[in-house]
């Protein structure tokens, strides 16, 4: 089930009409307090959220959902209007997995869609990487970083994983984009470098860890 949380009639019909065509199940609400009490009902698998709303803004409910126990990994894809480096940083610093700007394609909206899911339904069969003072787990969807929790966004959890899982190769914008999102590069796309800078943050003295290869893409040097 995908929840769909958007104020416009004509973007939810849209949004519907595709998705259900792609035969997925989806549930929408023009209004936040129409989606809390959905919640409380039943979990979706992935929710589809607009930011700027009546009642609450979208930030606040991101936020809301990722200081929840039984939210803080459920998959989110921000679609609104505001399109800016800025707008985007913003919106994975406070917990987002994806981020469309409108008018968006439905082939781009299924195709962003299927690549979460599947990333959520992924095997989770992967050893522990242990890379300096930083500390990945995958199968328990743990990170720790000089000894401390660190709290991830799955596009994030799932970019280290990839990183970690193979000491020393240089992944190219490309590989990443392929690997982790499941769309091929665009040539302007920024979501690999903005996912990188706010996943070095995160990781605080540990995020020195992840290495920058000028004009080829990025890795993670050292021993395990």
């Amino acid at each position: 089930m995908i929840y769909l949380l958007e104020d416009d009639p004509n973007i939810r019909r849209f949004a519907e009409y595709g998705l259900k065509g792609s035969g997925f199940k989806i549930k929408s609400f023009e209004r936040p307090s129409l989606f809390w009490s959905a919640l409380e009902e039943e979990m979706p698998e992935l929710l589809l959220l607009d930011l700027m709303l009546p009642e609450e803004d979208g930030l606040k409910i991101l936020n809301k959902l990722r200081s929840r126990s039984e939210t803080k990994n459920l998959p989110v894809i921000l679609l609104t209007a505001k399109g800016t480096e800025y707008d985007k940083v913003i919106g994975f610093d406070c917990g987002a997995d994806d981020y469309i700007t409108k008018p968006f394609s439905l082939l781009e909206l299924t195709a962003r869609i299927k690549a979460l899911l599947r990333r959520a339904d992924a095997k989770r069969d992967r050893n522990e990487y242990q890379v300096g003072k930083l500390t990945v787990i995958p199968a328990k969807h743990i990170v720790k970083a000089d000894g401390k929790d660190v709290c991830l966004t799955f596009k994030e959890f799932e970019l280290l994983c990839l990183l970690v899982s193979d000491i020393g190769t240089v992944f190219t914008r490309e590989d990443i984009l392929r690997k982790v999102w499941g769309i091929e590069f665009d040539g302007e796309n920024r979501t690999v470098d903005v996912h990188i800078r706010t996943l070095r943050t995160k990781l605080e003295d540990c995020g020195e860890l992840i290495e920058t290869v000028r004009g080829i893409g990025y890795k993670i040097g050292g021993s395990v």
